[in-house]
């Protein structure tokens, strides 16, 4: 007999063919949805203790890589035009090494008119000197007169006055090159200030200013403004460790740390002890804002790095350190 669409059953033949269908497509997308379970290394390592620390008590802190003479700002004492900037970043320089130069045409103007001043003021001294002699000369001269009668008492009188004004006129051409002489070191002694130069001997880490800038005296930029330059020591580096203040009386103060930079434990130095800051301080929260602070008091502990470390540390990357810690006393 004939399938008649008639006969045709709902619940006995479409139902369970569209369940079955349903119970397919499900699998299917249950299987493509299951997570990667692949192993694979991870991007970065975390921090962790090893070697003679890997089972034994110790101090954990994060810190912050910085130059043995820590970072110095350099400003300069004199406002004016950037004329030259004589370094780069990464630059190595000596201490007294000019750093840049501040335009000096108005300070050389002010410097050549004090020298022709001292010129000017010279040749007084020597006109009055000279005419002091040749005035008192003559008045020995007529003094000398035995005749009374032969020099009358005025000639006497003038000789005098020219002595005494030649004698005043010498004063003050010295008081005009005491002048020009000051004035010429107040000078020479800007010109010198328009030449920023290293404060110690180490690197440029950062340098903001350039030529055709404008600086002002003093200003480090106050607030969130950046420095001019920034330099510092960096032979030996130096690492500045927090350790939280209720680790302060389990830290073995003068043990050498194990030090790793952030994400790369496996990378792990011995670092010298150096000295413990005299004061527990808020602590800094690590988000490039100095005013920033959070809700914790650390101890910082300064250790230095071992020479050859550079290539693995840079100023300013947050390292992890792990102290030995004091044994407890039975």
């Amino acid at each position: 007999m004939p399938l008649s669409l008639k006969r045709l059953s709902f619940s006995r033949l479409l139902l369970p063919l569209v369940a079955v269908v349903g119970i397919i497509v499900s699998v299917i997308l249950i299987a493509r949805g299951q997570p990667d379970r692949t192993i694979a290394e991870p991007a970065e390592t975390p921090a962790r203790a090893e070697g003679q620390l890997a089972n034994a008590p110790r101090v954990a802190g994060s810190g912050v890589v910085e130059p043995s003479s820590e970072i110095i700002d350099i400003g300069t004492a004199v406002s004016g035009l950037v004329s030259r900037v004589l370094v780069r970043p990464g630059d190595y320089v000596s201490r007294g090494q000019p750093l840049f130069t501040i335009d000096d045409r108005s300070v050389r103007a002010r410097l050549q008119e004090a020298e022709a001043g001292i010129v000017q003021a010279r040749a007084a001294i020597a006109e009055a000197q000279s005419s002091a002699g040749t005035a008192s000369r003559n008045l020995a001269l007529f003094r000398s007169v035995a005749d009374p009668a032969a020099v009358s008492r005025a000639e006497i009188v003038r000789a005098e006055g020219e002595v005494s004004a030649a004698r005043s006129r010498a004063a003050s051409a010295r008081a005009q090159l005491a002048a020009a002489e000051a004035s010429a070191a107040s000078a020479r002694t800007e010109l010198g200030r328009l030449t920023v130069t290293a404060p110690i001997s180490g690197t440029i880490l950062r340098a903001e200013v350039k030529p055709g800038e404008f600086v002002t005296a003093g200003n480090q930029g106050g607030g969130n403004a950046v420095p001019f330059l920034q330099m510092g020591e960096t032979r030996p580096l130096h690492v500045r460790i927090d350790i939280d203040e209720d680790e302060i009386a389990r830290l073995d103060s003068g043990a050498p740390a194990f030090v790793s930079p952030r994400g790369a434990a496996n990378r792990q130095v011995e670092a010298r002890f150096v000295r413990a800051e005299p004061l527990v301080v808020p602590k800094r929260s690590l988000t490039n804002s100095a005013a920033e602070r959070v809700d914790v008091r650390v101890l910082q502990v300064i250790y230095a790095l071992p020479e050859g470390s550079a290539d693995q540390f840079r100023i300013g990357q947050q390292v992890d350190a792990f102290i030995p810690a004091q044994r407890q006393q039975r």
